[in-house]
């Protein structure tokens, strides 16, 4: 086997992050027709999932390689907006049909789904063109928004009661998007969960996050996604304000 040249290397490993963004984008597709064509929440719900993971190691890929470039940069966002925009309003728009109808008021909420998409864009389009989102985020992260959204399809499956009433009820639907939208673009600073170093005192709070959520998922599943959710935003402002003061 001809062992590759040092430019050739150099070829191979600049297109490796934007192969690995492009099965993001596979995969946001996959899920669309998964949800549209077969009414399957479940392995739409898996491909939010999967895209989130090809999502990280695309970072990853180009930080270790040191493949960087503004196409890559522009290719990640609408591989985002697909499989962290779309894929998850047509989850939401799903559920707002599985939901109790009550005539005249929630029949029309359920084209608010579509909201997800449009503030999706907005984010992504300021993350791209904000200077001071290098080492954390302002607003909610696309893919955050897009698991929790993902979530509740399996924790329907788990038949967990307290949660079906929320998630089955158009209201709250519907309240539960306008928030997850104005999360997505409010001037609200949030850590990043890329580590720079293996620092504890650094990395503390990504630690935090990171042990709690391992227990969470092990004991509750799926259902341990909201509170994931939420524990990030609590850590991100505590560590704020600490830094503030």
């Amino acid at each position: 086997m001809a062992i590759l040249s040092p430019e050739m290397r150099k070829r191979v490993q600049k297109h490796v992050p934007n192969a690995i963004t492009c099965a993001n984008l596979f995969s946001g597709c996959v899920g669309i027709v998964f949800v549209t064509l077969q009414d399957n929440l479940i392995f739409a719900a898996y491909c939010i999932f999967l895209a989130a993971i090809f999502d990280f190691f695309d970072g990853l890929a180009s930080r270790v390689l040191q493949s960087f470039s503004v196409i890559g940069k522009d290719l990640d966002s609408l591989a985002d907006l697909v499989s962290f925009g779309v894929l998850p309003s047509f989850i939401m728009y799903r559920l707002f049909l599985q939901a109790p109808q009550i005539n005249g008021v929630s029949e029309y909420l359920n084209f608010i789904s579509f909201m997800i998409p449009v503030f999706s864009a907005l984010r992504l389009a300021k993350f791209n063109n904000d200077e001071r989102q290098t080492d954390s985020f302002i607003g909610l992260p696309t893919p955050a928004n897009a698991i929790l959204i993902g979530s509740f399809p399996l924790i329907l499956k788990e038949h967990y009661s307290f949660f079906t009433d929320y998630i089955l009820n158009p209201f709250f639907l519907a309240f539960f998007v306008i928030t997850m939208c104005t999360l997505l673009v409010l001037e609200m600073p949030l850590m990043s969960l890329k580590f720079k170093n293996k620092d504890v005192q650094r990395n503390i709070y990504r630690y935090i996050l990171l042990m709690f959520s391992a227990i969470l998922i092990l004991f509750f599943k799926f259902a341990a996604v909201p509170a994931i959710i939420v524990m990030y935003i609590a850590l991100s402002i505590i560590q704020l304000k600490l830094i503030k003061s």
